[in-house]
């Protein structure tokens, strides 16, 4: 069942795990709805609980299971989205991903700190601008209250999405052809 998931789906260890005890507690509610004692129905899945873990193990000796492949992929992904650094952190650790191993492929990802890794959230961050036709990308007909009020809520939606102030300023502010340019640059590397 754990290889028929991944032939689907990408996977964290933790993924897998939380699948199959799904899986699991599925089965313990169809049989205690189709009349099986619930102790025993308990009783019945211990042995399937316990092979979790190995079953995850051998997952990962097949290389269907990787967390740093998945995490690098997942964060070039989230990034070309539109999502900030701080929020592609963020939706790694909810999947599971151990904190050393996310640090890696963010940084793998969309670079350092510094230098080419500024670069990749600004575009990240026009991206998201784009997505609500904010900033260089609001409607040329739009009159000046609308774009000042665009400007605002964008600021403040990128605030929450995870975004520096400097880097959402800069965003907004550029010029349509630059953010463009910008966003095909990230989306080719």
């Amino acid at each position: 069942m754990a290889l028929a998931y991944l032939a689907r789906f990408s996977a964290t260890r933790v993924g897998v795990e939380r699948m199959l005890a799904r899986h699991i507690d599925r089965w313990v509610r169809r049989a205690v709805s189709s009349g099986m004692d619930e102790h025993d129905a308990m009783q019945a899945v211990l042995p399937a609980r316990g092979a979790i873990a190995a079953v995850v193990a051998d997952m990962e000796g097949l290389g269907a299971v990787d967390d740093a492949r998945f995490s690098e992929f997942r964060a070039r992904s989230l990034a070309r989205a539109g999502r900030s650094r701080r929020m592609v952190a963020a939706h790694l650790g909810v999947r599971g991903v151990d904190e050393a191993t996310v640090g890696r492929a963010v940084e793998e990802a969309l670079g350092p700190r510094d230098g080419e890794g500024q670069e990749t959230e600004l575009a990240a961050a026009l991206v998201f601008a784009r997505k609500r036709r904010a900033g260089p990308f609001v409607r040329p007909d739009a009159d000046g209250d609308e774009v000042d009020r665009r400007y605002r809520r964008a600021m403040d939606a990128m605030a929450r999405a995870g975004f520096a102030h400097d880097t959402a300023r800069r965003a907004l502010d550029m010029e349509l052809e630059e953010a463009e340019d910008r966003i095909m640059r990230m989306r080719m590397a």
